[in-house]
């Protein structure tokens, strides 16, 4: 019984054998390289994926126990609940206002850092990357400290005859803490998307007597877009499940979805409804994911000038 050979695609069968076995050696030492990556993702990543998957669908006992003997969509009914759809669109809402504070607050930074010399445009890189330096934790500390009472904003504001600064406990304070923790996140897209963009095409939108307000909407925007699309979603992602910093800054008068989820696998032990609500995260997340992938490939081709 003779073997079976992976059939040669047409640009494969235009190459002499010396070049189709240096293509299959390349593919092979690829292999090699990347199953080290794809077996810590395989174990790291998707099997406790699937085990949260597995968990969503299994039954909470009265002892508070979980039991995977009979499967059902009960902790995907609850998802319908007044309390958990609340919490779901106050973490939307608030996911959405950190998203749009970090495009306003990064596309002029971008257009700024895009338009200058190398060397300027290195050293404020640098200055983007700093806080990724330092611990997120402590970082999220140093808000809540500049937030509290006894701050420096709150000490400011009483200079100001404005009284005590009470900010923090609240949602602004959560929302200034994602904004600050995910801004990085905003910049660096826009950055790319406006450096690689082609600025003779402004250039010719002023020649034909656009205002610079009408050739920025209408040539550096558009051109910009799959820059603005995917620092949306790296923004809007980790805002909606995020933990840390509602727990850190929002106290327990911001119940955030991600904050919810833990207390459903620590305090209440209902496993079940966490990984439930797990799998919504995740769903949501791959949702952006794909429709970042689709703008990207659409950018390549408008481009490239495929149709």
């Amino acid at each position: 019984m003779g073997t079976l050979r992976r059939r040669s695609s047409p640009a494969e069968a235009l190459l002499t054998p010396q070049e189709q076995a240096t293509q299959r050696r390349a593919r092979r030492i690829g292999t090699l390289i990347a199953s080290p990556g794809a077996l810590y993702l395989g174990i790291f990543f998707m099997v406790p994926l699937g085990l949260i998957t597995v968990y969503s669908f299994a039954t909470r006992t009265s002892t508070g126990r979980t039991s995977l003997s009979g499967w059902n969509l009960n902790s995907y009914e609850r998802l319908a609940d007044d309390v958990i759809l609340g919490i779901i669109a106050r973490s939307a809402w608030l996911a959405f206002l950190t998203t749009v504070l970090c495009l306003v607050v990064a596309y002029p930074f971008a257009y700024y850092l895009a338009t200058r010399s190398p060397r300027v445009r290195a050293r404020l890189l640098v200055l983007v990357m700093i806080p990724f330096w330092t611990n997120g934790l402590v970082r999220i500390f140093a808000i809540r400290f500049l937030l509290g009472s006894n701050g420096p904003a709150s000490a400011l504001s009483e200079a100001m005859g404005f009284g005590t600064f009470r900010i923090l406990f609240t949602p602004t304070a959560v929302v200034l803490g994602m904004v600050y923790g995910f801004l990085t996140f905003m910049v660096l897209p826009l950055y790319v998307a406006l450096e690689r963009m082609d600025w003779r095409l402004v250039e010719a939108a002023r020649d034909l007597y656009a205002s610079g307000a009408k050739a920025f909407w209408r040539v550096t925007v558009p051109l910009t877009r799959s820059g603005i699309v995917a620092g949306c979603v790296l923004v809007f992602v980790p805002s909606f499940g995020s933990y840390v910093v509602p727990e850190i800054l929002g106290g327990a008068k911001t119940l955030l979805i991600g904050s919810y989820v833990a207390r459903q696998f620590q305090a209440a032990r209902n496993w079940p409804l966490g990984a439930s609500l797990s799998v919504l995260v995740i769903v949501a997340m791959l949702v952006a994911v794909a429709i970042n992938q689709r703008n990207s490939e659409n950018a390549e081709r408008t481009r490239a000038g495929a149709p």
